[in-house]
């Protein structure tokens, strides 16, 4: 399918429910994989930019080309952003981000609080040693970074234990007024974990009550007239103040799941956050189906059973609202996980503003859904007016069929209701015993097993079936849902495209009528059968390739009865390949190890006749 062909992405749409706050956007193409994961400092100026700006670069303008859905995830900070968007794209790998190969985990800030003189490090890696570990930082530059804003603020040591221990006189870090020369005796102990106490305030975000004891130490000072230390104390305050961001989920303890719900107009929405030893892992988005005048407590307690009950859950559930029988809801996870769990209906501080997250992504993603569900009806009803329809189709199947010259011949069916694609009700099926490259054959069989299944009422009968082709192969439906009996519960329309190709082009030809249809090319109709057929053709490629290639990299030698795999392989590598095995005699052949002369006539004669 070409980039042409794809329906476009309804980006305005799309923008007009982003917020203008930092967080992390996903582009999806039309199978639902991740192409590419980006973050913004505000969401909806940098997702529009991509659908605005016309001086993009050839990469930009293939990637937004195959967008057909978006996904965000709100975050407090752009920082913050940052590190999730470095999660996910370690996760799933985009095709259009730029992917490391090493797989280092994230840096950290190392204090070495065991020691007499603590010193400050860069660290990656695991952290089993001793000392405290402060992170997870986006990126090394972040670390050293801070650790140069830090060492101007608290002048704790950052110099290896080996070159500290061996000093008899001050390093040039002493000279700049980045170290105050513990190793050789020029700071007392007490002021040295002085700076180590407030070095820790300040990463465990604590950098006010680290303000405020500088700032009274410097009144203080001003006080007895010492005004150069009153300076330096003011100095020190002035670079706190530019170095602090707060990073909303480093330093917590533990792991925790953060599940916050939103209902409205009967559609619920659950978002649910995973932290894992202080590092934001990324969300999830569930739409669980809700009876009406369900409160979210239902909601929530249902699905936090279903979703956590047999696949462990963490150490606590932060939820939004209070859930009835919470405390035998905590038995129940607490005996299936084999540790205590926690739901937390009521938090403070830090866990507050987690729980402000997900609520805050919760009511955005109800907002994308219930636009895109509005969209997705007025396409099924411009449908129904379009192709003058006795109802609103509920069900529409759409069949495809995808081969290489007449190998590996795959037809797909795939299923869109009133939701959108309905994917666990796609299908496909490998085409046998028709000659190569017979598409009507192959139409006829694929539409013959799926709807003889559909009659013994294995299947639900669609509304309408969709056929990716013209009067030919309109014909082979028409003829097969009259053979099973299903031809007038089914209204059956071929697709097919203009004589130019154009999206927007499309001919319509409808069993029963005469003539030829065509919609306008922005009638939402038309918009949702393009969107059905090049799905079709989409889940026929996939599966025509995956065939294909299992059948090219199987070997002739692999059919032989008695040639294993070990035997396969000293066969190759004794003549060379395939050709050499081919070209070698019955002795040649019972010469390799493992090979007796019986089984080197049945290889001589499966590969020469």
């Amino acid at each position: 399918m070409s980039e042409s062909d794809r329906p476009a992405f309804d980006a305005r749409a799309f923008i007009r429910t982003l917020p203008q706050s930092p967080g992390v956007y996903r582009m999806l193409d039309a199978s639902g994989t991740v192409i590419y994961v980006g973050k913004a400092r505000n969401l909806k100026r940098r997702v529009s930019s991509y659908f605005t700006r016309q001086a993009h670069n050839a990469k930009t303008q293939s990637m937004v080309a195959q967008v057909a859905d978006m996904q965000i995830a709100v975050t407090h900070t752009e920082a913050e952003a940052l590190i999730l968007e470095n999660n996910l794209i370690k996760e799933l790998r985009p095709r259009y981000n730029v992917l490391l190969r090493d797989d280092k985990s994230y840096p950290y800030i190392h204090l070495s609080t065991h020691q007499r003189f603590p010193r400050l490090s860069f660290h990656r890696g695991g952290r089993q040693g001793q000392g405290r570990y402060f992170g997870p930082f986006p990126s090394a530059s972040a670390v050293r970074e801070t650790l140069n804003h830090l060492q101007k603020v608290f002048p704790v040591r950052q110099c290896r234990d080996s070159f500290f221990e061996n000093r008899s006189r001050p390093c040039l870090q002493y000279q700049i007024e980045r170290c105050t020369a513990p190793c050789v005796g020029y700071v007392s102990e007490e002021d040295y974990a002085r700076d180590v106490r407030h070095v820790e305030m300040f990463l465990d975000g604590d950098s006010n009550r680290v303000i405020d004891e500088l700032v009274a130490r410097m009144e203080r000072a001003s006080e007895n007239l010492a005004f150069e230390e009153a300076a330096r104390l003011r100095d020190r305050i002035a670079a706190l103040r530019t170095i602090q961001e707060r990073q909303y989920v480093a330093g917590a303890k533990g792991d925790v799941d953060v599940v916050a719900c939103r209902i409205r107009e009967a559609v619920a929405c659950v978002q649910v956050f995973v932290i894992r030893n202080g590092t934001n892992l990324g969300n999830r988005t569930f739409f669980p189906r809700v009876p009406d005048a369900t409160d979210a407590g239902e909601v929530l307690y249902a699905f936090i059973a279903r979703h956590y009950l047999g696949g462990g859950a963490p150490q606590e559930l932060i939820v939004s609202d209070d859930i009835e029988d919470r405390e035998v809801l905590e038995e129940a996870l607490s005996g299936d996980a084999g540790h205590r769990v926690r739901i937390s209906p009521r938090v403070r501080g830090e866990r507050r503003r987690w729980l402000d997250l997900a609520l805050s992504n919760a009511d955005h993603a109800l907002s994308a859904r219930m636009s895109t569900q509005a969209s997705m009806d007025r396409r099924f009803e411009d449908l129904q007016d379009g192709l003058a329809l006795d109802a609103i189709p509920e069900r529409i199947e759409c069949f495809d069929i995808s081969h290489t010259q007449g190998e590996a011949t795959v037809a797909s069916c795939v299923v869109f209701n009133r939701e959108g694609p309905a994917k666990s009700d796609y299908r496909r099926f490998n085409i046998e015993g028709i000659e190569g490259g017979d598409d009507y054959a192959a139409m006829r069989q694929a539409l013959e097993r799926r709807y003889l299944r559909v009659k013994r009422g294995e299947a639900p009968v669609p509304d309408l079936l969709l056929i990716d082709g013209g009067r030919g192969q309109l014909a082979q439906a028409v003829a097969v849902l009259g053979e099973i009996q299903l031809d007038d519960e089914i209204t059956v329309v071929g697709i097919s495209k203009g004589p130019r190709r154009r999206p927007g082009e499309e001919v319509l030809h409808i069993a029963g009528r005469e003539g030829e249809y065509r919609l306008a090319p922005d009638a939402p109709g038309l918009h949702l059968l393009q969107q059905v057929r090049d799905e079709a053709h989409r889940f026929a490629i996939t599966g025509h390739r995956g065939r294909r290639g299992r059948k090219r990299t199987h070997s002739v030698l692999e059919d032989i009865p008695g040639l294993g795999p070990k035997r396969r392989q000293a066969l190759l590598k004794q003549f060379g390949g395939l050709r050499g095995v081919r070209r070698a005699g019955v002795e040649d052949l019972a010469r390799v190890q493992g090979i007796n002369r019986a089984l080197a006539e049945r290889i001589h004669q499966t590969l020469n006749g």
